[in-house]
């Protein structure tokens, strides 16, 4: 079959070329069902992949049609249609410096112009900013810079088993007040550790999670032992005094895992060991969404100390950098505020 000289590549080709390219489909394969030379399909493939990272900040290539399109219509007319980011390079410049530096999303970009009420010509949503940067029409950035965008799907909340078998005698999280899953009120905390490179030094973070406000505290510990979960513990409540820690600290949900299993020791009074500083509770096996705060942070985490770096080369000082960054991070569930505006509201 002749394919003599045709016209451009059409939008509708483009979305065509990427959901072949999903269904890994060959670019000759692509080239006989669009009817089109096996060079125009390559240069096309070339010029419109970018950059993405996936759910464990892996990057990879992907053809994206938008991207192509909005190359294609930038190539064809210098003027084209006008885009509202225009030449406002003040704006322009402010969204590479709090990706870069900051490391913020787009949308917690936008949450801060709006809650410091900053004032610039531009003034787009956030499905027209991640277009931008999608079209790579910013000059420093790509959506590799960028949080992978969240998926909102409605979990599945079934239970796949009641206790798991290596804590038989940790309270079950079925045990908790029903009020606590609302996070209606202050004082309940998730538990989880962060772990480093396999094979390489011990040393991990123990991070805790008020549900309610979201406000985080990051320690690095020496090792996944319960010895040194239990020593964080007792620092928290020798710093906040034991009463003000029973009231601050009501309880404490945590996973099944080894450095968490002894729950008399998570639970002692350090300053009377008859007492009971806290109340803990166990999620079911599996079920990770039982600390949903911890999960969601434990990324934000990610964007600082990557999968498979080593945090033992992360000092007591980069630690506590991340946490304040995480503290005053805009949250989109609050209007913009941060977990720390929602813990001194809570205070007051």
């Amino acid at each position: 079959m002749s394919m003599g000289k045709r016209k451009d590549l059409t939008e509708r080709e483009r979305y065509a070329i990427e959901a072949y390219r999903n269904e890994k489909k060959s670019i000759k394969e692509i080239a006989v069902l669009l009817g089109r030379h096996y060079q125009t399909i390559y240069r096309e493939i070339k010029r419109g992949t970018v950059e993405m990272l996936d759910s464990e900040l892996r990057t990879y290539n992907k053809y994206c049609a938008d991207t192509g399109q909005a190359i294609a219509d930038r190539n064809k007319s210098e003027k084209g249609r006008e885009l509202k980011i225009g030449n406002d390079l003040t704006f322009i410049r402010f969204i590479e410096q709090m990706v870069l530096e900051k490391r913020y999303s787009l949308e917690a970009i936008l949450l801060h112009i709006k809650t410091h009420k900053l004032k610039f010509k531009t003034n787009v949503c956030l499905n027209t900013l991640y277009s931008y940067v999608d079209k790579g029409l910013f000059l420093n950035i790509t959506n590799k810079h960028l949080p992978v965008k969240c998926n909102r799907k409605k979990r599945n909340l079934r239970k796949i088993s009641t206790i798991a078998r290596n804590n038989l005698k940790g309270r079950s999280i079925e045990e908790r007040a029903k009020s606590i899953m609302k996070r209606k009120h202050y004082g309940h905390w998730e538990m989880d550790t962060v772990v480093g490179c396999q094979g390489g030094n011990k040393d991990c973070l123990l991070v805790l999670t008020e549900r309610k406000t979201r406000f985080e505290y990051i320690f690095k510990i020496p090792d996944k032992s319960q010895r040194s979960v239990i020593r964080v513990l007792d620092r928290l409540e020798s710093t906040y005094g034991t009463e003000s820690f029973g009231q601050t600290f009501k309880t404490i949900t945590m996973d099944n895992g080894v450095e968490f299993l002894d729950m008399a020791g998570v639970e002692r009074s350090v300053s009377s060991p008859d007492a009971r500083r806290t109340v803990a509770y166990y999620c079911h096996p599996y079920c990770s969404f039982e600390r949903g705060s911890n999960e969601n942070l434990n990324k934000m985490i990610r964007r600082h100390i990557p999968k498979g770096a080593d945090i033992a080369e992360y000092s007591e000082e980069d630690v506590a950098r991340i946490q304040d960054w995480m503290n005053d991070y805009p949250r989109a569930i609050f209007g913009g505020l941060s977990a720390r505006e929602m813990l001194q509201k809570e205070q007051a």
